[in-house]
């Protein structure tokens, strides 16, 4: 995910929020992405399902300003 650093920037916050210092997940968010690690594939999987959403969301609020 290197090639989409919005996608990856997005990713690292969830991570970062989901696994927090009180839930600490086992790896930082460079190790968990370099292993591949499922923490770490929730959070793109959150990411990506995130940016759909807000997509579909801005297309809609443009129809909208359309109208």
């Amino acid at each position: 995910m290197q090639h989409d650093l919005r996608l990856r920037a997005a990713a690292r916050v969830i991570y970062d929020n989901v696994y927090s210092a009180v839930d600490p997940a086992p790896f930082s968010f460079e190790e968990a992405e370099r292993f591949g690690t499922v923490e770490y594939r929730q959070a793109v999987g959150a990411a990506l399902d995130a940016r759909s959403v807000l997509a579909a969301q801005h297309d809609q609020l443009l129809f909208a300003a359309i109208l």
